[in-house]
Parts: structure tokens; C-alpha cells; sequence
């Protein structure tokens, strides 16, 4: 048997995907090729806050808020893990939480349409 056989590469080649779902699959992959590069998880949120202190300015009317403070959230072990960051690397790490959310929405998509080939409509119970 070739190698290439074994991979499992051919998978979606040998599912019977019409001309048009083979053209999406084609321009998603290629879509994801040109994401691949580095991406961060998670969320980055820019955010204000009031203190604990009751004769804080924050308390005052208008509040004048503490911050701005960036935070970097994600999910580490299965528990919630938040970092702040500086605004200068929130700045500079912008670009890999928009690559990670840009190829988390290209592979939803291309799960989507796998999902239709495979499984086109509902099936008739007997």
C-alpha cells in the first residue's frame, strides 16, 4: 500500500462532494494555509474598574475609572487563567488573537461543510 494511502489525507477526496462544495473546500483550505502562522488563544479585553475604596474617585459622580488594564483570558488545564498585559503588548499581540479567532472561523466553516457532504439532509426514519 502507498504511504499517501495510510496518511488519511484522501478522506475528503473519496467523499462525493458536488463540483461547487469541492470549490469551497478547496478555497477554505487554502484560506487556512495562509492563516497557519502564529495565533494566541483566547481573548484579549481592555477594561476599567472601580475599586473597593468608597471615597475613591472611581466612586465619584462621574466615576473616573481605574485603568485601562488589557487582559489576556484563555483556558489552561480546564481552569480559567487571565494575565494583564501591558498596553504596548496588547498592541503588539493584537494580530495573533485576530489570526486565532480568523482560523477558529475557517475551520467552523469548513466543519460546516464537511458536515453537509457527508450527512446532505435529513434522513426518512423507516
Amino acid at each position: 500500500m502507498d504511504s499517501a494511502e495510510d496518511s488519511g489525507s484522501e478522506t475528503v477526496c473519496r467523499m462525493p462532494a458536488s463540483p461547487a462544495q469541492r470549490a469551497a473546500l478547496d478555497k477554505l483550505a487554502a484560506e487556512l494555509a495562509a492563516a497557519a502562522g502564529p495565533a494566541l488563544p483566547g481573548t484579549l479585553t481592555v477594561r476599567s474598574y472601580a475599586c473597593g475604596k468608597p471615597a475613591c474617585r472611581c466612586h465619584a459622580g462621574p466615576p473616573l475609572l481605574h485603568g485601562p488594564y488589557a487582559e489576556w483570558t484563555r483556558k489552561i488545564s480546564g481552569k480559567t487563567v487571565t494575565r494583564r498585559l501591558t498596553l504596548a503588548e496588547a498592541a503588539d499581540w493584537q494580530p495573533l488573537f485576530d489570526n486565532a479567532k480568523k482560523i477558529r472561523a475557517l475551520l467552523a466553516e469548513l466543519q460546516e461543510l464537511t458536515l453537509q457532504i457527508v450527512d446532505p439532509g435529513p434522513r426518512q426514519q423507516p
